[in-house]
């Protein structure tokens, strides 16, 4: 069966909650980096305001940054990127009381639902995930071609021969366009691919090496010799791995720094907030999601990705977003952010990372 989109229902503004609705109330940023008083805060959902009686879809949300009218348009800004002046769209609340409007069913996904009570409604290392896999790759075949597909990685995936070699495939298929993660992950890869190892461990056999502790800490310091990823690359002949496979086919990845890193790695940015900005330029235009084995920056994303897209032709698409964990508690932390999209699927990420590769036939 073919994929489709999941439909976006709009709003009916001809109802009289809408017609009757005042415009909302704006105020201008008294400060660089400060909201006025009674500012409203983003959510992930797709959301309306009232300005001179039309009512205007934020393009892009994030969740609790502030709402800016700016040329005939809402534009979302984190508070720390307001300059004084902005115009500020201020209330809080939701149903047009003060133009404003969250619509958070606007994709009724369990509009067909008629118990309220059920067991299981949750994913659990009990369930069965066969289902999410065969929706994943119809969504992942389709956003090749039509949306971005953005991809949240923690360093499990570069301790095993079969991951590093199974997410290189699926960058190579084309259903890679950008990484997120952070030091670890792009220094046990490029171990990985220059020793055979990741901490110190063959990636084959999964035996310590003699002074293998040495080799991840050997790995930084050859590549900040050559002084980037690609130098080092070039002259140390490297021809396998994630990282490697970034480069090779031109595929964006944005390097978290942390205050626990080793080195770190050339491209990793040190400052949180200059990493923040990069993470959120990726996501911007993200359709589809998939954070693996990383709890924090699962989390990251989550906060700033919305469950919707809108697109250049005006119309609005949904966002695909997945956390794929061995552990519950970071899963159902992602599916308790109020997502629409988030879907949880509990299971050893170099596991699922092989099974996608196998099931998308790359």
């Amino acid at each position: 069966m073919p994929f489709t989109l999941d439909k976006y229902y709009a709003p009916d503004f001809e109802k009289e909650i809408f017609t009757n609705a005042p415009d909302a109330h704006i105020e201008p940023a008294p400060k660089d980096g400060v909201a006025p008083d009674n500012y409203h805060a983003m959510s992930i959902f797709p959301e309306y305001f009232k300005i001179d009686g039309s009512w205007l879809l934020a393009v892009e949300s994030r969740m609790d940054c502030v709402p800016v009218y700016e040329n005939g348009r809402i534009l979302v800004r984190e508070f720390r990127h307001l300059k004084q002046g902005d115009l500020i769209v201020c209330g809080r609340t939701e149903k047009c009381e003060e133009g404003i409007y969250v619509h958070s069913d606007g994709f009724r996904e369990d509009a067909d639902l008629s118990e309220t009570f059920a067991f299981r409604q949750g994913h659990s290392r009990e369930s069965s995930f066969s289902r999410d896999y065969d929706e994943l790759y119809k969504i992942l075949r389709y956003d090749r071609d039509n949306g971005k597909i953005v991809w949240v990685m923690g360093p499990a995936f570069s301790f095993d021969h079969d991951a590093r070699d199974a997410f290189s495939r699926i960058i190579a298929g084309g259903y890679v366009h950008a990484v997120l993660a952070g030091n670890a992950l792009a220094t046990h890869d490029l171990e990985g691919a220059y020793l055979k190892t990741a901490l110190g461990q063959n990636i084959y056999t999964q035996k310590n090496q003699p002074n293998g502790h040495y080799n991840h800490l050997d790995t930084i310091n050859k590549v900040r010799y050559y002084g980037s990823v690609a130098g080092f690359i070039k002259n140390e002949n490297i021809d396998n791995g994630i990282i490697y496979s970034c480069e090779k086919y031109g595929v964006p990845y944005i390097l978290a720094g942390s205050i626990r890193d080793d080195g770190p790695l050339p491209p990793v940015l040190g400052n949180a907030y200059e990493a923040q900005d990069e993470m959120r330029n990726q996501i911007r235009g993200a359709t589809t999601v998939i954070c693996m084995a990383t709890t924090l920056h699962s989390i990251a994303v989550g906060n700033m990705t919305p469950s919707y897209r809108a697109l250049p032709d005006g119309t609005v698409r949904k966002i695909y977003f997945y956390c794929v964990d061995i552990s519950e508690f970071t899963v159902n932390k992602l599916t308790d952010r109020g997502s629409l999209s988030s879907k949880g699927i509990v299971t050893n990420a170099q596991d699922f990372i092989v099974n996608i590769a196998n099931g998308l036939g790359v």
